[in-house]
């Protein structure tokens, strides 16, 4: 891979078509920014920085990014650079219905926008909060500006009663236990106070902490990212250290597009390998490089990802949090291991302007019982599993470092539920048919079916089943579930139910093949009698009648290339439109 070269500068940089000069539109929108103080000289050419903020009260793992911010302001203005700090969407996992992931593609479309339509030279990405960070790179990526990333860090650990709380991992643990009578209610509302005792993200290896391993490992945010936690004072130092580098990428002219390359993918997909991460990455890598027109599939998450060890020693596989990750090297430590294993392109450049082998190769792992040498791994073949067959055409995906081994090979009856409503009304209901070795099914939560596909795959079990000790079984979908889940849970489905996809005609009784070793999923029916009956199918809803449901509905496409909008795949645009004044 040849080095990247920096372009020369002083230059004339896009912000001087709205600052620079004297005519009557560059005083227009010159005079008008005065408004807020601003002395003249700081419309003499330098970079124009945004910070594209995606704070919000109703936000909670964002909530401190005000603060972030003024450091990042802090970090441009010392190297010479003109800070504005422009709010974007923000999509929380926690709040936001029917789920945040409907509203990923109209956060990274308002956030594309909102670069291509402002006068802005380079971009500094804050995010927490899972969506946040795929549709901020999504939209940041489609302009194609000088950007980079800063996270907003995890939480600090909980604790209940002596035992590490990992934020999700244990809410489903102690509601399960409810359902067992293992806990009482009082004790589980007792428990909800030590889940969230910081600001900041998950502090177990979910979804944010995924993706923010991610894009430290596809070399869009300065090393070390990933780990700090919210609080620690040098995630307000990496934060200044973001601003000053943002102003001397947009002097360099250095691109998401030089950088986000399918050996940078590459590096993602193996680090997720290593670290355990979500089935989300899948997705939201699937639609960051689909952005950038890079011809990234399921295929390349299994080839790069079957045979990377779990090395994190991390809930929701296995026992410790996201402060201790930080404390035993974070990111950089993996990063390393998967070098020296011949995992790791190398020469991949990151936003430091170098390859990104030269800021992992020194350092060192100060827990190697959170980071866990190669020979104790979590699991010797970590990464994502993709099964196909002929219950998913177009596959599914499986997290294996959090599933049960003994159901890695399954075969059992079908246990269907038409919906998350069907589901919710049956679940609980001691009449309901169903055993430990049945193979609990759920139609109808894909990208259209939710809408949006929500975090719902990881169903709870009956609770005749937890009674007997049991804590896992097959469940399939065409659902997401949150990084912070665990259990033998097959997700993502495609085609999804919703577009007529073999899940839609599964039944009560069809008996179901799970093998992941061999990456296959089967349902045990004819070829004839399925054909019959996708045949016979009809949608059973409608589509919503109008406004942005209606836009998803029409325009989202399947999980297994991403579930983003069809008519957003490497569509990279001008970044400078005309003036209208």
């Amino acid at each position: 891979m040849s080095a990247f070269k920096p372009a020369i500068w002083p230059r004339k940089l896009r912000s001087q078509e709205w600052y620079g000069g004297n005519t009557r539109d560059n005083i227009y929108h010159r005079g008008w920014l005065k408004n807020q103080g601003h002395p003249h000289d700081l419309f003499d050419g330098r970079p124009v920085i945004g910070i594209m903020n995606t704070w919000s009260d109703l936000t909670p793992c964002n909530g401190h990014l005000r603060e972030l911010a003024e450091k990042v302001k802090a970090g441009i203005w010392e190297a010479g650079g003109f800070p504005v700090e422009v709010p974007v969407f923000s999509a929380s996992e926690n709040t936001y219905r029917p789920t945040a992931m409907m509203y990923r593609n109209l956060a990274a479309l308002a956030v594309e926008e909102a670069i291509r339509g402002q006068p802005i030279d380079g971009v500094v990405l804050l995010v927490g909060c899972d969506k946040t960070t795929p549709s901020l790179l999504m939209g940041a990526a489609s302009v194609d500006l000088p950007a980079i990333m800063v996270s907003g860090g995890p939480m600090l650990n909980g604790y209940f009663r002596g035992e590490r709380v990992g934020s999700g991992t244990h809410l489903w643990k102690f509601s399960e236990a409810v359902k067992a009578g293992e806990m009482t209610q009082e004790e589980f509302l007792e428990a909800e106070a030590s889940m969230s005792r910081s600001t900041g993200t998950c502090n177990t290896m979910g979804t944010a902490s995924t993706m923010a391993s991610m894009v430290e490992s596809l070399g869009m945010t300065l090393s070390g990212n990933a780990a700090i936690p919210a609080v620690d004072s040098r995630r307000r130092v990496m934060a200044q250290l973001t601003g000053r580098r943002i102003v001397q990428m947009v002097k360099d002219d250095l691109k998401p597009s030089d950088i986000l390359t399918k050996a940078a993918f590459e590096n993602a997909i193996r680090t997720n390998g290593a670290i355990g991460g979500s089935t989300n990455a899948v997705v939201h890598l699937l639609a960051i490089a689909g952005r950038l027109g890079v011809d990234l599939t399921l295929a390349d998450w299994d080839r790069c990802g079957r045979d990377v060890p779990t090395v994190v020693n991390l809930m929701p596989s296995g026992e410790y949090l996201m402060e201790e990750f930080f404390y035993a090297g974070g990111l950089s430590v993996v990063l390393k291991m998967l070098g020296e294993a011949g995992k790791l392109n190398k020469d991949a450049l990151t936003v430091s302007g170098g390859p990104i082998w030269d800021e992992v190769k020194d350092v060192r792992n100060w827990n190697d019982d959170v980071i866990r040498p190669v020979e104790r791994a979590l699991t010797q073949q970590g990464g994502i599993a993709v099964l196909k067959g002929n219950l998913a055409p177009k596959g599914c995906v499986l997290k294996p470092s959090a599933a049960s081994p003994h159901l890695m090979q399954h075969r059992g009856r079908a246990v269907v539920f038409e919906d998350i409503d069907d589901y919710k009304a049956k679940i609980n209901d001691e009449n309901l048919d169903i055993d430990e070795t049945c193979v609990m099914v759920m139609k109808y939560c894909g990208p259209k079916g939710y809408p949006g596909m929500a975090e719902v795959g990881n169903m709870g079990l009956p609770p005749k089943v937890l009674r007997k000790g049991i804590t896992d079984m097959v469940r399939i979908s065409d659902a997401r579930m949150s990084g912070t889940a665990y259990g033998t849970v097959l997700l993502h489905t495609s085609p999804e139910a919703a577009v007529g996809g073999p899940l839609a005609v599964v039944r009560n009784g069809d008996m179901i093949e799970v093998d992941v070793a061999n990456r296959r999923i089967h349902l045990d029916i004819p070829d004839e009698e399925l054909q019959r009956r996708l045949a016979a199918w009809r949608p059973p809803v409608e589509p919503p009648a109008s406004g942005y449901a209606r836009m998803f509905h029409d325009h989202v496409e399947g999980a297994d290339t991403g579930a983003d909008f069809d008519f957003l795949k490497g569509c990279r645009g001008s970044a400078v439109g005309k003036d209208s004044h």
